[in-house]
């Protein structure tokens, strides 16, 4: 089913990608560290109240797709198909993950983040709650009320994965091998 937004919601979306477009652009011209938040607003052409509407701080403005990143996460538990397995679901997510951050245009954007240590801080941050929500999630499929020490850590090893195999010479091939770990460890904890 496609979901249609009303022209409000239009509005909100298409702001919010002309400040991240506008961040993305100005982060990758001066650095990082050289543009502050109002520099972004004034190149978006919204108010700076209308910016943090959109983006709690600065280091959001980077990692603008947080919450689809974490969504598409936990829909690969939620939205699959009844008889398909957990593991190869979160590999195929982690893999289409990989394939997309390691498309030529995410390399300029990813060597800011490895060069500015806020950010690298900001992610370690983000891709913690994304394994919590991932083991809400493991946890909710398999009818537990809480997430246990197993959903945990093969949420855990999940998000691990997606930072190894993009650190990795060859991404596909580090998904693979570190899904037959998680595959293993998720068959024991069974």
């Amino acid at each position: 089913m496609i979901e249609t937004l009303g022209r409000r919601e239009r509005k909100k979306a298409e702001t919010r990608q002309k400040i991240a477009d506008a961040a993305r652009r100005l982060f990758l011209e001066r650095g990082y560290a050289a543009v502050g938040v109002r520099d972004v607003a004034a190149a978006a052409d919204v108010a700076l109240t209308t910016l943090f509407l959109h983006f709690a701080s600065k280091e959001a403005l980077v990692f603008e797709r947080d919450d689809d990143f974490q969504r598409l996460l936990t829909q690969a538990v939620s939205g699959r198909a009844p008889q398909e397995p957990l593991v190869p679901a979160l590999r195929d997510q982690i893999l289409a993950m990989v394939r997309h951050c390691g498309a030529p245009g995410a390399a300029p954007l990813q060597r800011v983040i490895d060069e500015t240590p806020a950010l690298r801080q900001y992610e370690e941050a983000m891709l913690l709650r994304h394994a919590e929500s991932l083991a809400d999630a493991i946890a909710a499929d398999l009818g537990l009320a809480g997430a246990t020490t197993a959903c945990r850590t093969i949420a855990r090893f999940t998000i691990d994965a997606y930072s190894l195999a993009r650190a990795s010479d060859d991404p596909e091939r580090a998904v693979e091998e570190i899904f037959r770990m998680i595959a293993a460890a998720w068959d024991a904890a069974a």
